[in-house]
């Protein structure tokens, strides 16, 4: 994947799961307190939602961190494609970069902007308007 290149992410280093939008509205209810589907959460693997920077062993022999999982609805995806005037398979790429930006620590909702300037610059390199 691209952006996991840009980023000098090993390509497993996380895991990318398409849910239903009724999967989601109960993730976004659960964890976020928002009574809706959304299009994508992110679940970093380290102790409260702070991702690990140390490296850990894997299920499968490795030896390389795992920054987390990130879960798409397609169904909500497609529908904000439809909204931005961009295809399904952009929107899911905009999306993928940024719930990886999420697993890597960055908040939006809690920052001063970082998180979009940095996903800005990479959705430019990566051709994503």
């Amino acid at each position: 994947m691209r952006a996991s290149r840009l980023l000098e992410l090993p390509a497993d280093c996380f895991t990318i799961c398409l849910v239903t939008s009724g999967a989601m509205a109960r993730w976004n209810r659960a964890y976020r307190g928002k009574d809706r589907p959304t299009d994508v959460l992110s679940f970093p693997s380290g102790e409260n939602g702070v991702p690990q920077s140390s490296k850990q062993n894997r299920a499968d022999g490795s030896n390389t961190a795992y920054l987390g999982d990130i879960a798409i609805a397609p169904a909500v995806a497609r529908g904000n494609a439809l909204c931005w005037g961009r295809t399904l398979q952009d929107e899911m790429r905009i999306l993928i970069l940024h719930g990886i930006l999420h697993l890597m620590g960055y908040d939006h909702e809690t920052d001063s902007g970082q998180m979009e300037r940095r996903e800005r610059r990479l959705r430019r390199a990566l051709g994503l308007g």
